[in-house]
């Protein structure tokens, strides 16, 4: 697997022109015979709150692996605009079958397109995992490239309209996103010193996207067990460290699962996903 440590020094250091209002083209990525270490996967599941038994994988757990890939793609001359600050919309996570820690996984990553919205660019990362030649499990990844434009400001999202009865109760540490990243590899700047978070407008570091996600996944791992599944989530309003935060869940008419992470009081959601069975 590729070091991120020298992607993200191309990726802090390296200058890029900016974007050239041209459509990405396809790039794709592949690794063979990936191993993984049991430590590495014990680490990630109590930072994330998973019970690792120390076979099966948590369900989000491939996605650190296929970040090495993603940081490759970010890195190729293609990509001709800045990363940091750089927005992750939403994810959307398939288990086809329950994986263990001692399998071998054949990764490939791919960016399959863009488009301009008003926000800016958009892409999406397509990542695989198969082993022995079997698709096991699949991570869809949309990012946004922001470009600032004279339009009207964007209101806060809401909260959904769930039923919202005695939400679990999380505070979350400063030290957080250092903890997921040095569990998962992602170093990224914006989650792990306030003078970067500052350049950006926010005035605390914040969290890993992904860690709320498989945060919520673990909550869940009641409902999920090893049943075949696509978990998605968008991915709302920052969430600045230190915090306190609630999460909730309902079972929907059709038998599936939406749940939400929301800030103290309930009202403005952090992240908004659901659980569909195959």
């Amino acid at each position: 697997m590729p070091s991120l440590f020298s992607l993200y020094r191309k990726i802090f250091l390296g200058r890029k022109p900016g974007w050239d209002q041209q459509a990405l083209p396809q790039i794709e990525v592949t690794c063979p015979s990936v191993s993984l270490s049991r430590d590495k996967v014990t680490q990630y599941a109590q930072v994330c709150g998973f019970e690792f038994d120390g076979d099966k994988l948590p369900l989000t757990y491939l996605y650190v692996m296929a970040f090495r890939l993603h940081a490759v793609i970010f890195t190729h001359k293609a990509i001709t605009f800045p990363l940091l600050g750089m927005i992750h919309l939403k994810n959307s996570i398939t288990q086809y079958r329950a994986v263990t820690v001692d399998e071998s996984f054949d990764l490939d990553c791919a960016l399959t397109g863009s488009q301009q919205t008003d926000a800016g660019l958009e892409f999406t990362l397509v990542s695989k995992a198969y082993v022995g030649g079997e698709l096991v499990w699949e991570s869809l990844s949309t990012y946004l490239y922001r470009i600032e434009s004279g339009g009207r400001r964007v209101r806060p999202p809401k909260a959904s309209p769930m039923v919202w009865e005695d939400p679990a109760q999380w505070q979350l540490q400063d030290d957080l996103g250092r903890r997921y990243a040095k569990a998962s590899g992602d170093y990224n700047l914006i989650h792990l010193h306030p003078i970067v978070s500052k350049r950006f407008g926010f005035d605390r570091v914040l969290a890993h996207g992904m860690w709320s996600k498989a945060r919520a996944v673990a909550a869940l791992s009641e409902h999920l067990a090893d049943k075949p599944c696509t978990v998605d989530v968008a991915f709302k309003l920052p969430l600045l460290l230190p915090a306190d935060v609630k999460f909730g869940h309902e079972l929907a008419e059709d038998g599936n699962l939406r749940f939400e992470l929301r800030d103290s009081r309930g009202r403005r959601p952090h992240l908004t996903g659901s659980i569909q069975y195959l």
